[in-house]
């Protein structure tokens, strides 16, 4: 019977496939060349360097600076013949220096230029004040000095004015002028007040334009200021107090000549520097655009040798025999193709001692491997869902779901907005996919009872007005769903009523999405009276039409008989109140735009109903099960398991399903049913002894 068993075909589809523990005895000159071909080979598993991590951190610095730089990567990127890994540390060091020397360069320049930009805005703005300022300086410190010596109860805090004019020779004002970001103006102007108690004239002005901060990289609005005191004390506080606040003083002279002399050096040198920037920023691009044509391929061949170093690190290297040992797994069909990968390695680099490869016995269990091909790889993928890994050689790892929610968000601290996002906008899709699906089946109403009417005038418009809006809305959700961007929807949407001109920036998510948006909202107004006019006023022409004599219908046997009393269905007909129909069009169309906004907002208890019943699962599992099985009792344990059944089969299934049930019903009773469904008929009663048995019972 085992001599039958044993002869059997393997079960590749049914069972992992067999293992050998095997012992590599490689020479040391063989080793690199034998790990790399191993390595391609990938059909074995290893048991259990700091310069390929080096090489592989410069090529993260490329990479983070054409990024920075605004370049986009080479459709076609070059592919040459792998280069030495000495030759291409050399070439990476080389590549790094050059940009970091070009960095510290243009940094200094773009500081450079700040600053003279700066000084020019201090300039022109600072000098309005200082005319102003020359003309009043005597009266303004005659006036200080005078509300100083009326003011007897505060001897201590004495004018710093007086003082000065006591202590030293100068007499006269002095002033201070820089520039300041205009978040900290108010903050600096009362710092300066209440330093120099109040013995200071602050003017400021904004500086029109904005300009680059150096700490941020960003451009800030900055306001110019002017500081008028009388000291050497003051001046000195008044210094501290802009390093403290990062302000930036410069030297303004009185005389205008002078002036207007310093501002055309300095507008003369910022036209040179600009010049000087745009050179160096053609120079690196240059440079980058070159380095991100090989970009790809130095990556993946530091990739592979920093892999084959690390294996090389799980090897150990025997000093008397002078190679390297180690141990893996293999398959045992495997075992031909390993030994054809080494001997090809000893014969590439011109070893003269072979590779060792023998099997050895195993005591821990082996690792799991089966074959598949495209057609069982799916199902073999199913039953890998309780680990969820896949295999390259004998390696498994992991790749991010490609649709669904990935396990690996369980337990993260960025679960529940992660989550929470998610789910809300996946409310939002399924509840304007219903809506659409209601209005549509509202125009095979219209069509079975051949009203044109409600298609021209209310099926088209209710179509263009949702979906400019709200279908608007849900491309912008898939868009970013597939695009990865951090545009913030709300104020996309906010701004779309309240500034639809203006600049999207960072919330822009694809080209043309300004001009789009303006042609969707100026579509969701015109489809407001397109809705609520014309159909009352065509109403209207038609029944003026039809009893004038204009538009003659098939008369009803009724109209035969001059005698026959007018029945309802003939007063029906005749009836038309214009105010009536404009009335009920008026509100089906306020209905309709309101119930828009509303029955969008609505589906969000989709959201609500499926947070509820995670985070009472997550309760129940967490602090009920978990926590009494942390317990080393039975009795408690027991308990706690009782708990959490009761929990489980009466909350969550009994309670949680019949308030999903409800919440269900109001959205497809109200949300969709009110865009196609009127219920205004009479159910058909025909005459029954059964229906009348059944009544009299």
């Amino acid at each position: 019977m085992e001599k039958f068993i044993d002869n059997l075909s393997s079960m590749d589809l049914m069972r992992s496939e067999k293992m050998s523990l095997v012992q590599l005895i490689i020479p040391v000159e063989s080793a690199h060349r034998a790990v790399s071909y191993l390595g391609e080979l990938g059909l074995l598993q290893f048991r259990d360097v700091k310069r390929c991590g080096e090489m592989s951190r410069k090529l993260r610095f490329f990479k983070y600076q054409i990024i920075k730089a605004g370049l986009l990567s080479p459709i076609h990127p070059v592919v040459e013949p792998d280069v030495e890994l000495e030759e291409l540390e050399i070439q990476l060091s080389e590549h790094e220096h050059e940009l970091i020397e070009m960095n510290s360069n243009s940094e200094k320049l773009r500081q450079t230029y700040n600053e003279l930009l700066e000084f020019k805005i201090v300039l022109l703005k600072a000098g309005s004040f200082l005319v102003s300022s020359n003309n009043h300086a005597v009266a303004k410190e005659r006036e200080l000095s005078e509300n100083v010596h009326s003011n007897h109860n505060y001897d201590e805090a004495s004018s710093l004015i007086e003082q000065e004019m006591r202590t030293t020779d100068q007499s006269g004002l002095r002033f201070i002028s820089g520039i300041i970001c205009k978040s900290k103006a108010l903050k600096f102007e009362r710092m300066l007040f209440r330093a120099t108690r109040g013995n200071m004239l602050f003017n400021q002005a904004p500086a029109g334009e904005e300009i680059m901060d150096p700490l941020s990289a960003e451009k800030v609005e900055k306001t110019v200021f002017v500081v008028f005191f009388s000291g050497e004390q003051a001046r000195t506080k008044i210094l501290k107090i802009c390093e403290a606040f990062g302000a930036h003083c410069y030297p303004v002279p009185d005389d205008l000549s002078k002036q207007r002399q310093i501002t055309r050096e300095v507008s003369s040198r910022l036209s040179e520097l600009e010049v000087t920037l745009d050179a160096g920023i053609r120079h690196q691009n240059k440079a980058l655009t070159s380095i991100g044509y090989h970009l790809t391929q130095w990556m993946n061949m530091v990739g592979r040798e920093k892999a084959v170093y690390d294996t090389l690190n799980m090897l150990n290297f025997d000093v008397t025999k002078k190679c390297l040992v180690g141990e893996g797994w293999c398959p045992i069909f495997a075992k031909a193709k390993i030994q054809e990968a080494l001997h090809r390695a000893t014969v590439d680099s011109n070893s003269q001692v072979g590779i060792i490869f023998h099997v050895m016995d195993a005591l821990e269990s082996p690792p799991t491997y089966f074959r598949t091909n495209h057609f069982t790889n799916a199902y073999q993928e199913i039953v890998d869902a309780y680990g969820d890994a896949h295999s390259s050689g004998l390696i498994k790892f992991r790749d991010p779901y490609p649709f669904g929610v990935d396990p690996s968000w369980r337990g993260s601290r960025s679960e529940l907005p992660f989550l929470n996002s998610l789910k809300m906008k996946m409310s939002i899709l399924l509840g304007v996919a219903q809506m659409n699906l209601g209005i549509i089946l509202s125009y095979f109403n219209a069509r079975f009872f051949h009203n044109s009417l409600d298609i021209r005038y209310q099926f088209v418009p209710q179509m263009i007005f949702l979906n400019s809006l709200f279908g608007y809305l849900s491309l912008l959700i898939i868009i970013k769903w597939c695009t990865g961007s951090q545009a913030d929807l709300y104020h996309v949407m906010i701004y779309m009523f309240l500034s639809p001109t203006e600049d999207l920036g960072d919330n822009e998510l694809f080209w043309g999405q300004r001009p789009l948006q303006i042609v969707l909202l100026v579509l969701a107004l015109v489809a407001v009276p397109w809705m609520l006019f014309p159909k009352p006023f065509i109403l209207k022409k038609l029944h003026s039409e039809r009893f004038q004599g204009r538009n003659y219908g098939m008369l009803i046997p009724s109209e035969f008989d001059p005698d026959a009393e007018p029945g309802p269905a003939r007063e029906r007909q005749e009836e038309f109140n214009f105010s009536e129909v404009f009335v009920h069009q008026m509100i089906h169309s306020i209905e309709f735009v309101l119930g828009a906004v509303s029955n969008t907002a609505s589906y969000l208890r989709l959201w609500a109903l499926s947070l509820a019943h995670s985070e009472l699962s997550t309760v129940f599992y967490e602090k009920v099960l978990l926590l009494a099985w942390g317990y080393d009792n039975i009795v408690i344990r027991l308990i706690g398991l009782a708990v959490f059944a009761f929990a489980t089969a009466f909350i969550l299934l009994m309670m949680e399903t019949l308030s999903a049930f409800l919440h269900a019903l109001r959205l497809h009773w109200v949300e969709f049913q009110n865009k196609f469904y009127h219920g205004d008929g009479y159910k058909f009663k025909p005459f029954s002894f059964a229906l009348t048995m059944d009544d009299d019972d």
